[in-house]
């Protein structure tokens, strides 16, 4: 898969499983009622190893590895950190940090991840990119953005750059839109699904809102009405697909 140029394959990955149990609870509601096909799982939160218990005894999500080093949050127009695991700069730091990360993910779920991406998007560093194609072509499984022939699209999002709340962005008719434009191959949609609004994120509010939406029985209709094919991770790995190459 995919054999025919034309064809459109859709993987809808929950970013921060494991990170609370509310976000544990929106990501298992979007996967077992709504189009959620696989997740990334953020090892170091108490939530994980629920998480992982759950991805364990459901064959059907395919579980990645979201690294996480630290998170930024916008207040009053300034970007400041919440929290550093890990200076994001420092290769060194990193490295050793994704190490151990994976070490904690393989514990916890008992094998590989099926893929690779991170909080915030730290991989995508200049200084520490390196580091995560290493690690991606080691496990030969996708990098999220890297990975040849497999588009991402982080556009359902309900906020903007400074934190305002944009739900028309993580609405039904916006996820429709998103669904006719994905090109042929592969496209990792992102999303955030939650419940409960127990993180202190900047993200919160808007989580619950995607998990009603992504449930919606109108975008799986539009999806088999479009042609589009829904998968996961685990469904492309063992392709040429799934190889990670640096891009140009």
């Amino acid at each position: 898969m995919p054999s025919e140029r034309n064809e459109r394959y859709l993987i809808v990955n929950a970013d921060d499983f494991g990170q609370s149990a509310g976000v544990n609870e929106g990501v298992i509601e979007t996967h077992q009622r709504g189009i959620v096909t696989s997740a990334s799982l953020m090892v170091r939160w108490p939530a994980a190893t629920e998480a992982a218990i759950y991805a364990r005894e459901h064959h059907s999500l395919s579980l990645g590895l979201h690294f996480d080093f630290g998170e930024w949050a916008c207040r009053n127009d300034t970007w400041v950190k919440v929290y550093e695991v890990v200076p994001e700069d420092d290769i060194q730091a990193v490295a050793e940090e994704a190490s151990r990360q994976l070490a904690t993910f393989r514990r916890l779920v008992g094998k590989d991840p099926t893929h690779i991406d991170s909080h915030q998007h730290a991989h995508h560093g200049k200084s520490v990119r390196s580091v995560f194609i290493e690690i991606a072509r080691r496990l030969s499984v996708p990098l999220r953005g890297v990975s040849s022939k497999i588009h991402y699209r982080g556009n359902f999002y309900g906020q903007d750059a400074r934190g305002r709340s944009l739900p028309d962005f993580i609405s039904v008719e916006a996820l429709t839109r998103v669904l006719k434009e994905l090109p042929p191959g592969v496209t990792e949609l992102g999303c955030h699904p939650g419940l409960r609004n127990d993180l202190n994120s900047m993200y919160r509010v808007e989580r619950a809102e995607e998990v009603k939406n992504l449930c919606d029985s109108r975008v799986r209709t539009a999806i088999a009405d479009m042609g589009i094919t829904l998968c996961s991770f685990r469904d492309i790995t063992a392709s040429s697909h799934g190889r990670t190459t640096e891009r140009a």
